[in-house]
Parts: C-alpha cells; sequence; structure tokens
C-alpha cells in the first residue's frame, strides 16, 4: 500500500523509494525546461490498507456540491475500478494546515496583505472547525523557517505573524517539502497551504521532488499567488505554471488574487472546500503490480456538468529490477531544508 495516505489497518512493510523517482518527472521536466534523468524504480511491499482521497466537487458555475452520495463516485486504481469501502460528504476528519508565507524580497511590499488575510483565515478555521485542526505556521525565504509547531493556539499563530519579515532569495520548492515532511506522520486531511509570488531562486531541490513529497504525505497544496501586476510581462508566469502543476497533483488548486478583498476570497474559498470535502475510501484490489511505482488515480462523478478535484495517485507496490525492499532515501540530512529549518 501506499506511503501516501495514514493506514486504517495492517503494519507498513515498505521502505521509501531510492530518489524517490517520481512518475511526474517529465512532465515536470517540460514545466521547468530541464532535463530529469531517468531512474530504477525501486522494488517494496506492504499489506494491504486503505487508501484514502479527499475530494471536492464544483458545479459549471463553481460552486461548490457538498451533497453527493457514495453511489454518485467512482474511483479507478491504475484504470481499474474499485469499491469504494468508506464514504464520507462533508467531512470532520481533524485537519492539519501548514500556512507558508513567503518572506523574500519580492514579497516585501506586499506582505503586510499576505498576515492580515492570513491573520482572518486562522481565526475562521480554529474558531469554527474542530478542536483537534491545527496548524503550523513556516515562513520562507532564502531558509525555510518553521515559526510554530502544529497548535490549535490561534493567539499564538497571530502573535508569530505580526513579527514575520524576511530578505533575500525564495526557497519555494524547499519549503514545500520541508511542510510536506512535517506533514507525513499527522493524522486526518493534511493541507499545504502557500502564500507567494511564484518566484523559486535558491531551492536545493526541484519540483518533481516537492510535488513528490506532498503527494507522499497524502497533502493537498492550495497556492494563493498574488498578483497585482496584471501584465505577464512583469509576472513570474514559470512559477505561476509550477503551482499550478502542483496543486492540480494533489488535488489542490491555484488562487490569483489581487489586494485586499480578493485576497480574502480565496482564502475564503479554500476554508469553503475544506468544510465541504468528501473523503472517500478504498482497498486496492485487483490492480496488476506495475513497473511504477506511482499508481494513478482517477475519480469520476455520475454527472457531466460536474467537476472533481482529487490527488491523482500514489505510491504503491511496484516491480522493478533496481533497488530493495529497504532502499532508503537518496542523500544525506545535510542536503535537506530539514537541515536549514531554524526554530
Amino acid at each position: 500500500m501506499a506511503r501516501s495516505g495514514w493506514k486504517e489497518s495492517g503494519t507498513a512493510m515498505f521502505a521509501r523509494l531510492a530518489g524517490r523517482t517520481v512518475a511526474v518527472a517529465a512532465v515536470a521536466a517540460a514545466i521547468c525546461g530541464t532535463a530529469v534523468p531517468a531512474q530504477q524504480p525501486a522494488v517494496f511491499h506492504s499489506n494491504v490498507s486503505l487508501v484514502h482521497m479527499i475530494a471536492s466537487v464544483k458545479n459549471s458555475k463553481g460552486e461548490l456540491v457538498g451533497a453527493l452520495r457514495q453511489s454518485d463516485f467512482q474511483i479507478f486504481d491504475n484504470g481499474v475500478p474499485q469499491e469504494i469501502k468508506v464514504f464520507e460528504r462533508q467531512t470532520s476528519q481533524p485537519l492539519s494546515i501548514a500556512l507558508m508565507i513567503d518572506v523574500s524580497g519580492s514579497t516585501a511590499k506586499d506582505l503586510k496583505y499576505e498576515t492580515d488575510s492570513a491573520t482572518k483565515f486562522l481565526h475562521a478555521l480554529l474558531s469554527e472547525g474542530s478542536p483537534e485542526d491545527a496548524v503550523a505556521l513556516f515562513s520562507f525565504d532564502s531558509d525555510v523557517n518553521e515559526l510554530r509547531h502544529f497548535t490549535h493556539n490561534y493567539l499564538s499563530l497571530d502573535n508569530a505573524l505580526k513579527f514575520i519579515h524576511g530578505s533575500g532569495g525564495t526557497s519555494l520548492y524547499d519549503a514545500i517539502y520541508l511542510a510536506s515532511h512535517e506533514l507525513e506522520a499527522r493524522q486526518g486531511r493534511k493541507v499545504i497551504v502557500v502564500i507567494t509570488d511564484g518566484g523559486n531562486t535558491t531551492s536545493s531541490m526541484g519540483i518533481e521532488k516537492a510535488l513528490k513529497g506532498a503527494q507522499f504525505a497524502d497533502a493537498v497544496i492550495y497556492a494563493v499567488v498574488v498578483v497585482p501586476i496584471t501584465n505577464e510581462a512583469g509576472r513570474n508566469t514559470g512559477g505561476e505554471h509550477a503551482l499550478i502543476f502542483m496543486a492540480e497533483g494533489t488535488g489542490g488548486q491555484t488562487f490569483f488574487p489581487g489586494y485586499g478583498k480578493e485576497l480574502d476570497k480565496a482564502f475564503s474559498d479554500i476554508l469553503g472546500e475544506l468544510r465541504t470535502q468528501y473523503f472517500l475510501g478504498f482497498y486496492p484490489h485487483d490492480v496488476p503490480l506495475p513497473k511504477n511505482p506511482f499508481h494513478k488515480l482517477e475519480l469520476r462523478v455520475a454527472s457531466a456538468d460536474l467537476r472533481v478535484s482529487a490527488r491523482i495517485g500514489y505510491y504503491g507496490d511496484a516491480e522493478g529490477a533496481g533497488g530493495s525492499q529497504d532502499a532508503p532515501v537518496a542523500g544525506t540530512p545535510a542536503a535537506t531544508p530539514a537541515a536549514r529549518k531554524k526554530k
């Protein structure tokens, strides 16, 4: 079964893939304009456990739809239809949110607007949701800093936001990777909300590893790209497309607000999705063992007028000659953002 997704039963007997070879590397290379070398997938095994999916559904007007039944959904694992064993609408599964704020030099003039909107978002989230909901606060420029570990304490988070500042480059991909690592052990729904201008100048890793980290953690990415400049000539459109790619790859969404009410609405829309999500689960069966450990998932809804957002896959059993059951992650702690994290 998958590393991504928390377990309902069974003891995991897998190891991380050597180099964490990702199925989306070719697409990532097309976005970034760089070549991603092919690697042999590792072989690993696990007890069959429940695979979870978090989904949002919207109609043709972009309005959230929260009253569908289990029979309205179909799940396919590598093209093979699966039986839905767990279904919740407007799920109350607890939330763990990594809220990440870009404080690099390019966002300095926007920072007050971003923190003001983030404060409103946190207040609404923590005052209306489950007492088990928790938020971790990160800032990132050239370094990635965890300002608050996961907490339900709004005042603590608000106080940290008031003193946020930064300068220098932007380690966006490192930040997403590090947040994903922090989310992996959390139970329930896992979400990354990143506020940025889309720039990435100082990361030690690429988009494919950042996305893989989120997929391993079973985290949904919501990217809020503040765009006070509407002319594409003055924007980081490459970074914007990269964020769209990562958000869609995890079942999330990307927003492109201006300041003030537009930024507040983006956060309100995210909160609306979190409150109307569907929670589905299945035990994989009759799925031929693939060569690639990344299992492609497809979630369909009965009506052609509805659009569903859900993660595109998970890491599961695979065949292959390279690697071993105990293959470790490539690299050492010194090569990861965790080594640069400041408390």
